[in-house]
């Protein structure tokens, strides 16, 4: 631990050279004359909280003097709720560069004040865009590390939610939060997830909570399926750490990881909870069957195109009268690619533009396509249902992770047939069944495997919630 010298000048030599002043226009110096002593403050322009520093300045200049060490001096004139006493060198400029206010003062010797006074540019915790409900709360998590954590502590009034800070990246130096509820949460798990973070040796979480993910998950890449569960929604977060799950809150980052994570937990949805037992029922099995359409629809009904003879009288219409120039393989992989592309192609369209320009590029597109010969309509039909039934659930990741399966299902079958098929289906169910969430716990499969009757009941079917009774 690096520490301050008992030397006002030398400390203030010693700041002034490693936050550099004078060469950062935005990185601030104040140095105010109290009677025979002096006291010198570093902030950063843009975080400190300019109202509350002016009136503390004011407050310090009406004093006659500073003889106190620093602990006496901040319990007696620093009249602010977020203060505290280090001799740290490191942590001093970690909180200033954080946004705090530190104080070096002529009477303090080798210790310093830091004033959390520090305050971030931040948006309106407004509804997450890809995770909308039609009833029920509309804010979300945003950007700032803080208003995460006081939108959950709004949900959970109870002493046993902790919030657990940590500090992750050689440079960054990017705050984290490790939240769970004591009692609740599994312990090991618990304690799994924070070793697992204080391993991670990276020099930056640039990309916020998907660099820290990534710092997570280093094993089985290779997989799709998606190992953490992230969300952007406050009530859907403490619903899990209800439920005994741990919460990872990242700073610049609106996404909050849930761990551990099972497959089933991204097949619910916050709009389930905020319907009746029944409709939210009806909507779950829906959308869990147009989903599972998505894996198996296009490579079902490529398999029937290969083996028109086992195809009943009744369901010929489906066969195609002209296959086109195309092979049907071919075919059903450019319009993969052509989804992703028009997908790709409105994201950075202007919102003014990109409803309109997506809708009739995919139409002009389709149309030419048909009339030329390249692919017929059946294919257009089939993955045009696909691409809209990917947005019935609310992980883009877990929608790639079917369509990498889709076309494999589909590669197999055009080279192996039947057996190509099976073989897909299998490894399918190999990669889920392998998979390993992060933070360990419960199996992958849970509650398939280990078999747990009443919670797989649970997330096929929305459930009443509990009266829990009273004792006198």
């Amino acid at each position: 631990m690096r520490r301050l010298s008992e030397n006002y000048r030398e400390n203030v030599a010693e700041l002034d050279r490693l936050l550099r002043i004078g060469e950062n226009f935005d990185l601030l110096k104040k140095t105010l004359t109290i009677g025979r002593d002096e006291l010198t403050l570093y902030y950063v322009d843009g975080f400190i909280k300019d109202a509350v520093m002016q009136k503390m300045m004011v407050y310090f200049l009406s004093l006659k003097d500073t003889c106190a060490s620093a602990r006496e001096f901040m319990q007696s004139h620093v009249p602010y709720v977020e203060t505290d006493v280090t001799e740290d060198l490191d942590t001093m400029l970690l909180m200033v560069l954080s946004g705090s206010a530190l104080m070096v003062g002529s009477s303090f010797g080798g210790e310093a004040i830091i004033v959390d006074a520090r305050t971030y540019p931040a948006r309106e915790t407004a509804e997450p865009q890809n995770d909308r409900v039609m009833n029920g709360a509309r804010d979300g998590f945003v950007e700032t590390l803080i208003f995460n954590t006081a939108l959950i502590r709004r949900r959970i009034r109870d002493t046993s939610l902790t919030m657990s800070y940590m500090n992750i990246g050689k440079s960054s130096k990017t705050d984290i939060v490790l939240c769970y509820m004591e009692g609740r949460a599994d312990p090991k798990v618990v304690e799994n997830i924070r070793k697992r973070l204080s391993r991670i040796k990276t020099e930056s979480l640039t990309m916020g909570a998907e660099s820290l993910k990534e710092c997570l998950i280093r094993s089985r890449w290779y997989n799709p399926f998606p190992k953490i569960r992230m969300t952007e929604r406050p009530d859907t977060a403490a619903a899990h750490l209800f439920e005994g799950n741990v919460l990872v809150l990242c700073d610049n980052s609106p996404q909050v990881m849930i761990l551990p994570t099972t497959i089933f937990d991204f097949l619910q949805e916050t709009n389930d909870f905020y319907f009746p037992p029944l409709t939210g029922t009806y909507i779950r099995i829906v959308r869990h069957l147009v989903f599972f359409l998505t894996l198996f629809l296009t490579p079902t009904w490529f398999l029937l195109t290969q083996n028109p003879t086992l195809v009943p009288d009744w369901l010929t219409f489906i066969l195609p009268n002209d296959p086109g120039r195309l092979p049907l393989l071919a075919q059903i992989l450019i319009v993969e690619f052509m989804i992703d592309g028009l997908r790709m192609a409105s994201m950075n369209t202007p919102d003014i533009l990109s409803n309109s320009l997506s809708v009739v590029g995919g139409l002009i597109l389709g149309d030419f396509a048909v009339d030329i010969g390249w692919l017929i309509p059946e294919v257009i039909l089939y993955m045009a249902f696909v691409a809209i039934a990917n947005f019935t659930q609310a992980s883009y990741e877990l929608g790639y992770a079917f369509k990498f399966m889709r076309i494999l299902l589909v590669v197999l079958t055009a080279l192996f047939n039947f057996w190509g098929f099976g073989a897909g289906i299998f490894i399918i169910i190999l990669l889920i069944a392998t998979n390993r969430s992060v933070g360990g716990g419960r199996g992958y499969l849970y509650p398939l495997i280990p078999f747990n009757a009443k919670a797989l009941f649970s997330i096929l079917f929305r459930r009443k919630k509990p009266d829990v009774g009273h004792k006198a």
